[in-house]
């Protein structure tokens, strides 16, 4: 097998599993508050304790994924190019 056709056997490979992992779960953890939803800050005995509130996810401490984004926007422009006013009867008159 050629190195060329390995590459890109495996960059299918790769290809085809992002894009089923963004079908199966679009939601990712944050990568700021690691899924937690806030940061997390140790005291002065080094002890972990609560932080601030994750301004990135909103405290949910998921957010969506970089492909499952890039779909919605290309699904939402699609929509909006092939939307047709209400279909109206040409045979009808009024």
């Amino acid at each position: 097998m050629t190195p060329v056709l390995l590459a890109s056997a495996c960059l299918l490979i790769v290809t085809f599993g992002y894009v089923s992992l963004c079908a199966s779960s679009p939601f990712g953890n944050c990568r700021k508050c690691k899924g937690f939803g806030y940061a997390m800050k140790t005291d002065r005995k080094g002890r972990l304790k609560r932080g601030k509130h994750c301004r990135r996810c909103d405290g949910l401490g998921k957010r969506i994924r970089v492909g499952r984004h890039l779909y919605n926007l290309w699904l939402r422009l699609y929509r909006a190019g092939t939307d047709t006013p209400a279909r109206q009867n040409p045979t009808r008159k009024g």
